[in-house]
């Protein structure tokens, strides 16, 4: 029953745990950095509502899940001058502490549910109060403000009481793709705790076994681990695994099938653990198409990898990618690489065939410190079974650093 409770002191792929010490250093840099790229984007503050940007920007964790659909708390950021967080209802003692808040209010309601109709409209003039208090404190007020993820009656509000209002995220993406010093410690604990719990799937994969309770075993590590969530429900069996994006399901896994998923966890100090394996059930040995696929999906994931490099552009790395075969390019993945921090980041790059419709503009290059999961997924327009995998890899001054460490499966590599 308590199979989980001794993960750190596992194997290979044991997790670290991260001082407190170091955890607020990393959050402080975070926020200093964010506020660098509020600047840079001639911007005077930012209210945040995306309750990851929150936790990035703040360190502060609170209802995650539940507050990205319901806006209930935000955080005022300016480039210089108080940071406040609104805290929801009761809520206020969970980040009185943090380094670095100036302080924490209890948010205004300014959810109609929340707020009601027949006060909807004071609650607002009262959020717009709360801004313009801040922004008064602040080192400029330009009148140019920032908001993402919120409501759209308090972003009416802030417009008619005569504010120029923007678009945060530009300014949020920008920051979150840069790691600052210690976050990849904190990246490589969450890694390294998914993985045991990834390993935990591997010995609980019997023929027999439904897809949800397969996937269960690794919300139950992300969970017994210290992590927060899984994002998706991306694991699927034989014929389910084309095309990709089936969510798992009541189906029970046949021996010598496929069974192929992403991990897409939020994971220890709320950072993306974001890799994708592919398994054979039971102890049949692959068939030859299963080993042509799996063969065709390492050699794309490898050869992405390879031309990941520092100082490359965007347009460049999409143009050195792996050539799809004939007959895959319809069940392609998106892209073959994004960005990935606490959750899946800028950049989202498309494949070279895809530029002129999903590319970025200008010559933008891969930098280091960036993050990125590189992506592969190989299914037949025709069908059959189809294969997934991908890394996580740090790009550094000289080259790349592989973050995620869990192999691949010897029957289906040929090794």
């Amino acid at each position: 029953m308590n199979r989980l409770l001794n993960l750190r002191s596992g194997p290979a792929g044991a997790f670290s745990v991260v001082s407190e010490a170091q955890v607020a250093r990393v959050a402080e840099a975070r926020l200093a950095n964010l506020r660098r790229w509020i600047a840079a984007c001639d911007i005077d503050a930012i209210i945040i509502f995306d309750p990851v940007n929150i936790r990035y920007a703040t360190g502060s964790r609170n209802m995650q899940i539940y507050t990205a659909r319901n806006p209930s708390r935000y955080a005022f950021v300016p480039v210089e001058g108080p940071v406040v967080l609104f805290e929801y209802r009761g809520c206020s003692h969970l980040s009185a502490e943090l380094p670095t808040l100036d302080g924490v209010r209890p948010a205004r309601p300014i959810m109609p549910l929340h707020s009601g109709l027949a006060r909807h409209h004071a609650v607002l003039e009262g959020f717009v109060a709360d801004i313009s208090e801040l922004l008064a404190l602040s080192a400029s007020c330009t009148g140019r403000i920032g908001i993402e993820a919120a409501t759209t009656g308090a972003v009416i509000a802030l417009l008619n009481a005569g504010y120029n209002v923007v678009d945060a995220a530009p300014a949020i993406d920008y920051a979150r793709a840069r790691k600052v010093p210690g976050e990849i410690d904190l990246i490589l604990s969450s890694l390294r705790c998914t993985e045991l719990g990834v390993r935990a799937m591997e010995h609980a994969l019997v023929p027999g076994i439904t897809e949800n309770e397969l996937w269960a075993v690794l919300h139950e590590a992300v969970i017994a681990g210290g992590g927060d969530y899984i994002e998706t429900r991306l694991l699927s069996s034989g014929p389910r695994t084309n095309p990709w994006f089936q969510e798992a399901s009541d189906r029970i896994i046949q021996a010598g099938e496929l069974v192929a998923f992403d991990t897409d966890v939020v994971g220890r100090y709320g950072y993306f653990s974001d890799f994708s394996r592919t398994f054979l059930a039971g102890d049949h040995r692959p068939t030859g198409a299963q080993r042509t696929l799996y063969g065709l999906a390492a050699e794309q994931l490898e050869h992405n990898i390879a031309a990941l490099a520092p100082g490359v552009t965007f347009r460049q790395y999409t143009e050195r990618c792996w050539t799809i075969p004939d007959g895959y390019r319809e069940h392609r993945y998106m892209g073959p690489a994004h960005g990935v921090g606490m959750t899946g980041e800028y950049p989202c790059l498309p494949y070279a065939f895809d530029w002129e419709t999903a590319g970025y503009d200008g010559d933008v290059e891969i930098e280091p410190n960036m993050t990125l999961s590189v992506e592969s997924y190989v299914g037949h327009r025709d069908g059959g079974e189809g294969v997934k995998l991908e890394e996580q890899i740090l790009i550094t001054e000289t080259g790349i650093e592989r973050l995620s460490v869990f192999g691949y499966d010897e029957r289906l590599l040929g090794a």
